[in-house]
């Protein structure tokens, strides 16, 4: 914050000898006050021009009282012509190290939370393909076995129809009497070839 001001040549001539405010009859400890901040020089880093000299706003406010109750015909403005305002460096406190050493932690913290989500949500579909893969696994073999069951069924009862009819052809003359017997015992071992067939149905739903 701005706080002083860098006195003119202007405000510098008036203040010295013969200057303008000589006849003013400034107070003793004003005139001492405004020669000693103009004898000091201050050398601002960075900012062209070389040593500067700097009033403090408290002495530019007493001079300005001191004229109006004198009824001065000397303005104010016109001593502080070629002033500036000036406007200190801005010095950067140094960093506590306690608190850099916490926000890198909370940073690490915040990185790996964000990591474990973003391989949380990875893991999540890779098992979600894996099981996709796995059920349909499971319906090929499950399609697979009930086909070849079926398959073995219609064998089975092909095979004993054929077979018992080739087989009563010694015991019956007749054509209808051996296809009768052939379907007989197809029909049996079809029935036998279910009961197993559900067993082993049930036996799997059971696994499940």
């Amino acid at each position: 914050m701005a706080s002083s001001l860098i006195a003119g040549a202007r405000l510098v001539r008036a203040l010295g000898p013969g200057g303008e405010l000589e006849g003013e009859q400034l107070p003793r400890k004003l005139r001492a006050e405004l020669e000693a901040a103009l004898g000091k020089k201050h050398t601002g880093s960075g900012r062209p021009g070389g040593p500067r000299r700097l009033l403090p706003f408290r002495l530019i406010r007493e001079l300005h009282q001191h004229l109006r109750e004198r009824g001065s015909t000397l303005y104010l403005h016109e001593l502080l012509e070629g002033s500036e305002i000036y406007l200190p460096e801005f010095v950067k406190p140094p960093r506590n190290p306690e608190l850099v050493a916490r926000l890198e932690k909370i940073k690490i913290q915040l990185a790996n939370e964000e990591y474990e989500r973003i391989t949380r949500n990875v893991t999540c579909q890779n098992s979600r393909h894996g099981g996709t893969l796995s059920d349909l696994g499971k319906q090929v073999r499950s399609v697979k076995a009930l086909v070849i069951t079926i398959f073995n069924f219609i064998v089975t009862v092909v095979a004993a129809f054929v077979c018992t009819y080739l087989g009563s052809q010694y015991i019956f003359t007749e054509m209808a009497s051996q296809v009768l017997a052939a379907v007989i015992v197809a029909s049996v071992v079809g029935l036998a070839e279910l009961y197993v067939m559900v067993r082993a149905m049930e036996g799997e739903l059971g696994e499940l």
